[in-house]
């Protein structure tokens, strides 16, 4: 995966230009600055970002160009990249399960933020990390979520009577204790955030602890429908309003860690026809191995625009096709059918908007495909 060196105007230049036969990702610095100050401005605490979801160096380095001092990190990988990329930055090891090496080397690099959702994970921390120097616990909890596009406590999270426990424990400790959630990738429910917030002001009432702040997690919608555009400042208006409501003087400063929200509209994917299978199934260069894993995890991305190979619009009436990724797996197919302009041929390209999260980390060289380039665009718009 390769980065040009020159700034185009858009992706059509670019394409023009080069006519490229590989997937081409296409990042605009500006839109992504943009995107972190709608957060910066809105969201009423500290935003943080979830590097697991791009962690390309020039979006960390866009991120923190814009003002996003905190970074939301999974793994000695990430916390090394931080470390490097925005040494300043605040760091929350939010992955609840951790080894002791890596516990060790997180303390080293300076991190001073742990989740945890089990005994057994406060114990190694107990062992390893030293109260007194400031570090924080905040006990990750669940709930049955809906409105989400899949729900993340089905790996982790502890049940409120659990999270009051380890919350109890953590301040006993000597830990500054807090509370994190995770409401669902792609939550387009602003009430899946009234839950869970007023859960955690009973399970911090449960182990009689004030806690010193709320991570209401990730979860913040990316514009992946053309129909569903969604409103973020309604939920982070009702965001505060509950924090207020339900903990009243107890208040918590309030943490984000958007991932997709953040990044996903500064990049636009354009992929290429192989073929069109006897007038009906579309093959792109392509699929589910590579820049459009997450597709059958979530759902379609209908926010797509189809050139031909001069680039002029393609403009036959929209028809419902099966579109098939470039390798000889089955499974390399798009979930269900995408609209497409019924003149769609060999050669055109298929422009997907909204694909900055989860499409480089999830590329893969899978039967020989998967060469990807990143090219810098002033703007996404063809």
């Amino acid at each position: 995966m390769g980065l040009s060196k020159t700034i185009w105007s858009k992706p059509t230049e670019f394409l023009r230009s080069q006519q490229p036969e590989n997937p081409v990702l296409f990042f605009a610095p500006a839109v992504l600055q943009g995107t972190a100050r709608r957060f910066l401005d809105g969201f009423p605490g500290l935003v943080t970002y979830a590097v697991k979801s791009n962690p390309d160096e020039m979006v960390i380095q866009n991120l923190d160009a814009a003002g996003i001092r905190g970074y939301d990190v999974a793994s000695v990988h990430e916390i090394e990249l931080i470390r490097r990329v925005a040494p300043g930055a605040a760091m929350h090891y939010n992955n609840p399960v951790r080894a002791r090496a890596e516990i060790v080397r997180a303390v080293e690099l300076g991190v001073k933020s742990w989740s945890v959702d089990s005994r057994s994970e406060l114990a190694k921390l107990h062992e390893l990390v030293v109260p007194a120097e400031g570090h924080e616990i905040s006990v990750r909890f669940k709930l049955p979520v809906e409105g989400a596009a899949y729900n993340f406590g089905a790996k982790f999270g502890a049940t409120a009577e659990l999270a009051a426990e380890l919350l109890a424990e953590a301040a006993a400790m000597g830990f500054t204790p807090s509370l994190t959630f995770h409401p669902g990738t792609q939550c387009t429910d602003p009430m899946a955030w009234d839950a869970y917030i007023r859960k955690a002001a009973e399970i911090a009432r449960a182990a009689g602890v004030t806690i010193a702040r709320l991570n209401v997690g990730g979860g913040f919608p990316s514009h992946r429908l053309q129909d569903v555009k969604p409103a973020l400042e309604p939920i982070f208006a009702l965001i505060d309003r509950v924090t207020g409501e339900a903990f009243g003087d107890a208040r918590p400063a309030l943490v984000c860690e958007p991932g997709r929200g953040l990044v996903a509209e500064a990049f636009s994917l354009a992929t290429r026809v192989r073929a069109v299978r006897d007038a009906g199934h579309v093959f792109l260069n392509d699929g589910v191995y590579g820049g459009l894993a997450e597709l059958p995890l979530i759902g379609v991305i209908d926010r797509i625009e189809v050139v031909g190979a001069d680039l002029a619009p393609r403009t036959g009436a929209p028809e419902g096709r099966t579109v098939f990724g470039p390798t000889c797996d089955s499974v390399d197919r798009l979930p269900g059918e995408l609209m497409l302009p019924a003149d769609i041929a060999e050669g055109d390209y298929v422009i997907f908007h909204g694909m900055g999260a989860y499409s480089t980390v999830t590329n893969t060289r899978f039967n020989g495909f998967g060469e990807m380039e990143i090219a810098t665009a002033l703007s996404l718009r063809t």
